[in-house]
């Protein structure tokens, strides 16, 4: 695959992503009803927020593979909207814990399991039925096996690719 066109793809299912959550939003809620939507980097963190109470905002930019200062940016989002809460490590003073605020445990949920399906099979536009579904299940899976979790196999190696070193 040539690079320029995996770059273009990523904006592509961003873009249906960002449009799958947005519209999944307005149908929980009506029209407005949360006023401007996060952002998806927002939403990225509060996933990982979620799935990692009392994470360090080094340790969701090493999951989330977003740089630091958008990670620590999108904390700050949240925390103004009441969606996270913010700590002190007790063993370490200078760096900052985040989990999720009580009240906003169901919300981030929500945004966690929003389907994108509908989404894709609209953009793949006339393929037919058993395509589209193949297609959708092929980007599942890369998905699944592209998060940038240490404990995904091929972690190693995409640190070599990005870096030109091993990871230890």
């Amino acid at each position: 695959m040539d690079a320029l066109d995996l770059i273009m793809l990523g904006r592509q299912l961003t873009r249906i992503g960002e449009r799958a959550v947005h519209e999944g939003e307005i149908a929980d809620n009506g029209p407005g009803a949360l006023g401007v939507p996060l952002p998806a980097g927002a939403l990225i963190v509060m996933r990982d927020v979620r799935a990692h109470p009392g994470s360090s905002i080094s340790d969701i930019t090493a999951r989330t593979g977003l740089p630091q200062s958008h990670v620590s940016e999108s904390v700050n989002k949240l925390r103004v909207k009441g969606m996270v809460e913010i700590n002190a490590d007790p063993a370490d003073r200078r760096r900052t814990l985040v989990k999720l605020a009580a009240t906003h445990l169901d919300q981030a949920a929500r945004y966690s399991t929003r389907e994108a399906d509908h989404f894709l099979r609209i953009a793949l536009g006339d393929l037919a039925d058993d395509s589209a579904l193949q297609v959708i299940s092929v980007l599942t899976e890369l998905a699944r096996r592209l998060r940038t979790e240490p404990t995904v196999p091929g972690a190693r190696q995409l640190d070599t690719v990005r870096t030109g070193a091993v990871r230890s």
